[in-house]
């Protein structure tokens, strides 16, 4: 009996580490292929933008005119937008939208609670007391209107619905994480408005499967972090380098694209600081730590590396308030080249 039971052990240990071998094989060894043709843009926040002290208009101006970028994701904000229940400020995001039609720039129009940016869930203050079922209610809409509002508009090229809505980060609702079905509600309700464009639903490139995202996505948005402060409590952590490697990518991608038959882009290229607070309030120096125009090459180089062929850089309002405000000009100017090719 011993003896069996030893090599029964002995066989699930040898089954196991082969198993894990070839996972590990699987996603970590090998390369991918090489595209023949990348695609780059970036991430635009007006609030961002504000939070640094800059003219957002300046700034959006600047992406546009002198960067040459033709692709944007638009990140708005529910809060912003209906400040006031059911009265909606368009004007701004009317001058984003126009100025990228007049200079042929596509749009991703980020729609929903959670938009990005910290706190990530931007819920208006008049909605915060609200019950669960009245919240939802208002969000689809406060969707519905932007929609309506904009679906003519033929520089939008894709709506994404929520930002990393599967993916626990951030200040949300205590429901907001706890209902999936709800997100399938919002995508449906986009759809039924406007089938004329695929949604996007985001996703974390590191600490996801994607599963989640491609069930219910047109087109699956991932991001792609580095240099990481890794937060362990408040006022303490440590910087975190990704070990993932770039076929780690292509992989999980092909099995999206098998599995669920949905196509795979970066939509958030760490391309700024990732510090213990804000970076605004952190030193240059300390910035330097996750970011800077040696990270940024590399970034780039190890985003090549992945064979997919959309990326968004996360991180353009920074560039601009490095070279306006620490006449520190060389990222900008190095993401000039890409643009510009």
């Amino acid at each position: 009996m011993v003896r069996k039971i030893l090599k029964i052990t002995i066989l699930l240990v040898a089954i196991i580490v082969v198993m894990s071998t070839a996972v590990f094989c699987y996603f970590y060894v090998g390369s991918a292929p090489t595209s023949n043709k990348i695609t780059w843009g970036v991430d635009f926040s007006q609030m961002q933008a504000e939070s640094l002290g800059l003219n957002w208009k300046e700034t959006y101006s600047a992406i546009v005119d002198d960067l040459g970028v033709k692709n944007i994701k638009l990140h708005t904000q529910w809060d912003w937008v209906e400040g006031k229940q059911g009265k909606y400020y368009f004007s701004d995001i009317d001058w984003q939208l126009a100025k990228a039609k007049s200079n042929n720039v596509k749009i991703i129009y980020v729609v929903g609670m959670k938009s990005g940016r910290w706190p990530e869930c931007h819920v208006p203050v008049w909605a915060n007391n609200l019950s669960e079922q009245q919240q939802q209610e208002e969000l689809l809409a406060y969707i519905k209107k932007v929609v309506l509002k904009y679906k003519g508009n033929d520089t939008i090229i894709n709506w994404q619905v929520e930002n990393e809505p599967l993916f626990k980060f951030g200040h949300c609702p205590n429901w907001y994480y706890k209902n999936d079905n709800f997100l399938k509600k919002e995508i449906d309700l986009v759809k039924s408005l406007d089938g004329s464009r695929q949604v996007i639903i985001s996703d974390s490139g590191e600490q996801s499967s994607w599963f989640g995202a491609g069930k219910v996505a047109d087109i699956v948005g991932i991001t792609m972090y580095r240099e990481v402060w890794a937060h362990i409590v408040d006022g303490w952590g440590f910087y975190f380098k990704s070990f993932l490697s770039p076929v780690t990518y292509w992989r999980k991608a092909f099995l999206i694209q098998k599995i669920f038959g949905k196509n795979v882009m970066c939509i958030e290229l760490q391309a700024e600081p990732w510090a213990s607070k804000p970076f605004n309030d952190v030193p240059l120096q300390e910035q330097a730590k996750s970011m800077n125009p040696v990270i940024f090459n590399q970034n780039v180089e190890y985003a090549k590396q992945t064979g997919l062929d959309k990326f968004y850089f996360w991180g353009v309002e920074w560039w601009y308030w490095m070279k306006t405000k620490n006449n520190q000009p060389q990222i900008w100017n190095e993401a000039k080249q890409l643009f510009q090719k």
